[in-house]
């Protein structure tokens, strides 16, 4: 089956006329009626009653319109998304982020890149970093926006963006929040919140220990939206990277003597072809003016 004898067909089916079908089609008639006998063929039986001067529906052409339709318009909308592909006006951007950074930090970017691809489709995978290392194995993902992501990978290209460090954030019902300083004496007897989602927990927990505190004292967490609803609640003390916003009823300060960072970086695999999206996304992230969050 052809789907220049499908369009044929239809043509036919809505003019109810084979001279009138040839011209809406721009063909001879004999080549459409030609077209149309080979259709019957493969199908096994008359679509059309020829009664000059009109063609009506057989049972078996009747049966087959909404098939035949729903293939021609099918094949349409393929022709018309390959062109638009074709053209950049559609395409998806795959993208890993780790499950510690805010989407809020790219935003920015996906609404620029919007402008370029106008069908643009976004697939978003959240995960730890071995699970984005994953995503780029598999070709789940093209890109992935993370911090240490772990497991070294012979095909990762990686490209720092910025540098940031963590701050103590508390409830402002804490009774630190209203100190200028706070030492790491004040700390003692607190009970530490820790994002177990973050790649710096463990070298977080490591740190206050070699500080004298007791980092086994603590409530872990896997979202930034629990640890905040905790802190809200004057349930412990956590620490959030500079990017991680939190709500005015916390307080973000510092401690003397803990110092705790991160290197925030844009990842992919090495030698892979990459989609005209994630090209574009990628020079957008690596050109930004990230600002300094280490201060």
């Amino acid at each position: 089956m052809e789907m220049h004898q499908v369009r044929y067909f239809l043509a036919v089916a809505r003019t109810l006329n084979f001279t009138r079908a040839a011209d809406e089609c721009n063909v001879a008639q004999p080549s459409l009626t030609r077209a149309i006998k080979l259709l019957e063929g493969e199908l096994g039986g008359d679509l059309f009653r020829r009664e000059r001067p009109r063609a009506m529906l057989t049972p078996l052409g009747e049966r087959m319109y909404p098939l035949l339709k729903q293939c021609y318009d099918s094949a349409q909308s393929a022709k018309a998304l390959a062109a638009m592909i074709n053209d950049g006006e559609v395409g998806a951007l795959k993208l890993a982020v780790s499950s510690s950074i805010e989407l809020g930090l790219i935003l920015s970017q996906v609404s620029e890149l919007r402008k370029s691809f106008t069908e643009l489709e976004l697939k978003i995978l959240r995960g730890t970093g071995p699970q984005i290392v994953e995503y780029l194995k598999g070709g789940e993902a093209e890109l992935a926006v993370g911090t240490s992501i772990g497991e070294a990978w012979d095909r990762l290209d990686n490209w720092k963006l910025f540098d940031e460090s963590f701050d103590m954030v508390l409830s402002r019902m804490h009774r630190l929040a209203s100190h200028e300083t706070i030492s790491l004496d004040d700390l003692k007897p607190e009970r530490f919140l820790l994002r177990s989602h973050c790649e710096k927990c463990t070298d977080l927990a490591a740190m206050l220990r070699a500080q004298g505190l007791n980092a086994d004292h603590r409530h872990e967490v896997s979202s930034d939206q629990d640890l905040l609803a905790l802190l809200e609640a004057n349930i412990g003390i956590g620490f959030l990277p500079r990017t991680v916003n939190a709500p005015q009823s916390l307080v973000r300060t510092s401690v003397k003597g803990l110092e705790l960072g991160r290197a925030v970086s844009l990842y992919g695999v090495a030698g892979r072809q990459r989609s005209p999206v994630a090209a574009t996304f990628m020079k957008m992230l690596r050109a930004a003016n990230w600002p300094k969050r280490t201060d």
